[in-house]
């Protein structure tokens, strides 16, 4: 039986089971125990599990360090970090241990860690606080990378994640968190390596990242309007990339646009813009493109940060560009009445 429930909810709810299931797993993190919950995503948990939902000091390396060390005596931790920058003062323990011990242990030893990070524009939280550094993380083997978009993906890839034996860098947007959809009840699994084809169409293909998948809908609604016919895929997991729907999306409309929420140089769209000319060089129809953010830190202030996130007028105005076609009516020139740095008024979190 599926209930309509939130993103936030979703994640908790996927929490909440593994734990009832599993007493080897138990959620870590700043602000796990806060009456907020880290956007509701952590509420309730302390109550119902004691000291299997804690708070942690401001240490990140040295408590990456310990889950690890709980993850090989058997245990399944979830660690949370209320934004992805923290995961900086970590990363030795994530990227020198955890992502290497099943390799250099020959297969023998896994690290079953699952570490939720927050990305995503919010709050003018600027340079610091607002990165996407997804793309780091899916560089390096032995991690897998997961960014769910829809609620039901949200808590089937979170269950996955904690079920799985290897470590997973599970990434939200915070955009998200207040999306609802229909989510099953009890436990399912959304398996990591899997794109999605959430949007069918026959003139370009979209490949999109996270929050991106959203903005990529409503472009193909603006564009249907226009005669255009647009396919969305979702990434959904980064590392393993799932490359064969977005190829064959791609082979099937002769135009991909790639739409990431993180920077363009060296960025998670070039990776899937290099898969797909290197099996289709020749057969497109014009080349890729990508929409990502300005080669630039976050700013902070409403003026820049209006002309700094890319939105779905964007991803009109490279379709148009891309088929070689002025569109009949504006679409580019719409305005926002609120800073874009500001969710809308659904949303509502604790920082």
């Amino acid at each position: 039986m599926s209930r309509l429930l939130t993103y936030a909810q979703a994640l908790n709810e996927a929490v909440s089971l593994t734990m009832e299931v599993d007493p080897a797993v138990f959620i870590i993190g700043e602000g796990v125990d806060d009456p907020k919950g880290i956007f509701g995503s952590t509420s309730g948990l302390k109550e119902k599990f004691g000291d299997r939902a804690s708070d942690m000091p401001l240490s990140e390396n040295g408590m990456t360090g310990v889950i690890i060390g709980a993850a090989l005596a058997g245990m399944r931790p979830v660690m949370t970090h209320q934004r992805i920058d923290f995961t900086l003062l970590a990363l030795d323990q994530i990227v020198n241990h955890a992502a290497k011990r099943c390799y250099t242990s020959g297969g023998r030893q896994g690290v079953p860690i699952t570490i939720r990070c927050i990305i995503g524009r919010g709050w003018g939280q600027g340079s610091q606080h607002s990165q996407s550094l997804h793309s780091f993380f899916a560089h390096i083997p032995g991690l897998k990378v997961v960014m769910p978009t829809t609620p039901y993906d949200a808590k089937g890839l979170l269950i996955a994640s904690i079920e799985d034996n290897n470590p997973v860098v599970f990434i939200e947007h915070r955009w998200l968190y207040n999306i609802n959809g229909q989510v099953p009840e009890g436990l399912y699994r959304v398996p990591i390596g899997e794109a999605k084809m959430v949007r069918e169409g026959s003139d370009l293909t979209i490949a999109a990242v996270s929050y991106m998948t959203l903005e990529a809908l409503r472009a193909a609604d603006m564009l249907a309007e226009a005669g255009v016919s647009v396919e969305v895929v979702d990434v959904r997991t980064l590392r393993p990339l799932d490359d064969k729907p977005i190829i064959n999306s791609a082979r099937k409309t002769g135009r991909l646009l790639v739409a990431d929420t993180g920077w363009k140089a060296a960025g998670f769209s070039a990776e899937i813009v290099a898969r797909v000319v290197e099996e289709l060089h020749g057969l497109l129809k014009c080349a890729p493109r990508r929409i990502a953010l300005p080669d630039c830190p976050t700013p902070t202030t409403p003026a820049l940060a209006n002309n700094y996130y890319p939105r779905s007028v964007d991803l009109v105005a490279a379709v148009c560009d891309m088929l070689g076609m002025k569109p009949d009516r504006p679409f580019a020139q719409a305005t926002t009445a609120v800073p874009l740095d500001l969710p809308d008024k659904l949303f509502t979190g604790p920082f």
